[in-house]
């Protein structure tokens, strides 16, 4: 017997069958990332994640919620949804890793007008090997019909983790010191940040489509612009094994000059050398395109740097060739000096 309220629904936009067919769909996908401490299915009404604080004297639970911004914007024009979801948990462990926490779970929350069960299914695939590379367990999320609020096509994503640490291992940069090197990751090329403007330069100045070929790139727009965000934290957990790292910095929005600071003590100045790493090819095409100036790139994106790590000087070359035994693309690219007084800035970019 049809239910009339659950009708009526349907017809004002959200369709509650198509949601649980949904649901249904991605339960092996989201299955296949679960690890030990998941206790049960996505489904319910929360997800329950066992500690095994054996490992760890003082255990602190660390956590993180991000978005992809505007690059969804790209992946609609390419008609590519399998690698974005990748975006959304780089976006989230990255920023615990550098606190020194391992990713124990991960929740997404996906918005549309309608569901488009394929389009949503390719998301959660993305979203499932993004916890593979970060090995952590997908244990749940929220699907959300809101025709009205977005464009048909259009969906909308965030994404929350919970990862731990000990207490006393916790990097907060409270242990850098005057000397130290600050050891940059090499980026996978935009990752997630920066595109709103990347849109104006390529698409309402240049007039350039996702799919035209663009020499300098060595590929297609779109291919380029939808490389997925690099994921740090394995690499780092396994440096952490053996050596001590003072700080790290997830290099997103804002760039050098506005994340950099957020970890440097009070007295310290990272000298950065522009030198000293080779910028993707992406970078230099956007500057000169787009008559960026070089301020604003270096304020904008991560210019092919993304994470810095931040290290005794003493051991520099052997993380350095730790990182790149892992399949890291590490640089040395700086100094941690003595800052003269707030007016001194915390961040100096040579060359």
């Amino acid at each position: 017997m049809n239910n009339p309220e659950q009708s009526k629904y349907k017809e004002a936009g959200v369709d509650i069958d198509k949601g649980n067919t949904f649901v249904k769909n991605i339960k092996d996908i989201v299955a296949s990332t679960h690890q030990r401490g998941v206790l049960n299915e996505i489904g319910g009404f929360s997800s329950f994640f066992a500690i095994d604080t054996g490992k760890f004297k003082k255990p602190v639970l660390v956590s993180s919620t991000d978005g992809v911004g505007t690059k969804l914007i790209i992946a609609n024009l390419c008609n590519k949804h399998d690698t974005i979801g990748i975006d959304l948990v780089a976006m989230c462990v990255n920023d615990i890793i550098v606190g020194g926490a391992t990713p124990l779970c991960f929740l997404d929350y996906f918005s549309s007008g309608k569901l488009d069960i394929d389009t949503a299914t390719e998301v959660v695939r993305g979203i499932a090997e993004g916890c593979r590379q970060a090995k952590c367990s997908l244990v749940g999320g929220e699907t959300a019909e809101m025709p009205g609020l977005y464009k048909p096509g259009d969906y909308d994503l965030a994404g929350f983790t919970v990862g731990i640490a000990d207490r006393d291992a916790i990097i907060d940069g409270s242990e850098i010191r005057v000397g130290n090197s600050i050891i940059g990751l090499a980026s996978s090329g935009l990752h997630s940040n920066g595109f709103s403007l990347v849109r104006k330069i390529c698409f309402d100045d240049l007039k350039l489509t996702v799919d035209m070929q663009i020499e300098e790139l060595g590929c297609t727009l779109g291919e380029e612009l939808l490389k997925p965000t690099r994921i740090y934290v394995q690499s780092v957990l396994n440096v952490l094994r053996k050596f001590r790292i003072n700080g790290m910095v997830h290099n997103t929005g804002g760039g050098f000059i506005d994340n950099t600071p957020r970890i440097l003590p009070k007295g310290c100045k990272a000298v950065i050398d522009r030198s000293s790493w080779s910028i993707p090819p992406v970078f230099d095409f956007l500057e000169k395109k787009g008559r960026v100036s070089r301020e604003e790139m270096y304020r904008t994106f991560n210019m092919g740097i993304g994470l810095m790590v931040i290290v005794d000087e003493e051991t520099t070359d052997d993380i350095v060739h730790q990182f790149s035994a892992l399949g890291e693309g590490p640089f040395i690219i700086g100094k941690i000096t003595a800052r003269k007084d707030e007016r001194d800035p915390a961040v100096e970019l040579l060359n």
